[in-house]
């Protein structure tokens, strides 16, 4: 079989993200499954939506695009702030986006109604992350422009925790979008469908217990595919961390010295092995290697992991597991073929 590959296991994301629904059901929490990882994969996407998810997320129309050509016809949420420039394709493709700039959601709004339709608008509001969001001061005004334009529905606000700054969330900051919720609806005189109250980060919060007030989902992606949650890294009791597994192939192992160096007889040598993946494929960085292997360093084409005493030949294959970094870039490396384990 061919290498490098990444084997993705199906079953392991459907138990994942049913483990995921079924705990936060009861809480009256919803699942979006985040696809972004995985280039929008359609049999992933489809485990998602068999696992109990209600519907699907992305950041880059490329991946939606993907996703509807294999069939996938459940609704579809685009993540990032649209651009001005592909606000005709995300009104085609999507049925709602994240926004924060009314100049954009004018031109959506403008877009739906050429085609005698309505596009639906979540307000991101920032909430500590400093990436995108409107100020919460800034929030009810622009509900309300959103409230009011034809061809636009205002169907909810969301924040974003622990994607640029690595701050988990915390019960106060999911009061307060609670809060906020609320008051959108009191000033407008609108009701939110989805007080989307952020990542896999919030999963600790969801699965405490806080009350979890007017938040009712959560977009998962890394919980799903990979059972960590992101801040920490620490596996979720319940869930797979291995339904993925990067195969890279041995293309030498040797003992290596610096041969102007003297060495003493008695002392083993380590065993440098060289692996046939390189920074061009993914983030070697988050790379889980097996065990009494160490991670020397890696090039472009080349990684070389150390051992003392193991000696492997050339053509064995090394498994090797994958944090999110690592599985978003292999998953998108053109030259790591893909290997769909039901």
């Amino acid at each position: 079989m061919n290498a490098p590959r990444i084997e993705i296991n199906l079953d392991k994301i459907r138990h994942n993200t049913r483990y995921l629904v079924e705990r936060l059901a009861p809480r009256g929490i919803t699942v979006t499954g985040v696809t972004k990882a995985v280039c929008g994969h359609p049999a992933i996407a489809k485990a998602m939506l068999d696992g109990g998810a209600i519907d699907l997320a992305d950041a880059r129309i490329a991946n939606v695009k993907r996703m509807r050509r294999a069939g996938i016809g459940c609704p579809m949420l685009m993540l990032r702030p649209p651009m001005l420039s592909q606000v005709s394709l995300i009104d085609e493709c999507c049925e709602i986006s994240f926004n924060t700039e009314f100049g954009v959601i004018a031109e959506l709004a403008a877009a739906a109604q050429r085609k005698n339709a309505v596009h639906g608008i979540t307000l991101m509001v920032e909430m500590g992350d400093m990436r995108d969001g409107v100020l919460p001061d800034d929030l009810v005004d622009l509900a309300s422009r959103v409230a009011i334009t034809p061809g636009v529905i205002l169907t909810g606000i969301g924040a974003n925790f622990a994607c640029l700054g690595h701050i988990a969330p915390s019960a106060g900051a999911m009061a307060q979008l609670s809060s906020l919720a609320m008051q959108i609806e009191s000033e407008c005189g609108v009701m939110l469908e989805t007080v989307s109250g952020g990542g896999s980060a919030n999963l600790p919060w969801a699965l405490g217990l806080e009350k979890p007030g007017r938040i009712n989902n959560l977009r998962l992606g890394e919980a799903i595919l990979l059972g960590v949650e992101p801040v920490f890294g620490n596996p979720i009791d319940g869930l797979y961390t291995d339904a993925f597994t990067l195969i890279a192939e041995v293309i030498e192992s040797n003992i290596k010295r610096d041969t102007a160096q003297q060495v003493e007889p008695s002392i083993p040598l380590p065993v440098r092995s060289i692996l046939a993946i390189g920074l061009q494929d993914t983030d070697l960085t988050g790379i889980e290697f097996p065990p009494d292997f160490t991670f020397i360093g890696a090039t472009s084409d080349h990684t070389v992991v150390e051992s003392i005493g193991c000696r492997l030949q050339a053509g064995s294959e090394m498994d090797l597991q994958v944090n999110y970094s690592s599985l978003m870039r292999a998953m998108n490396a053109r030259d790591i073929g893909q290997i769909i384990r039901a």
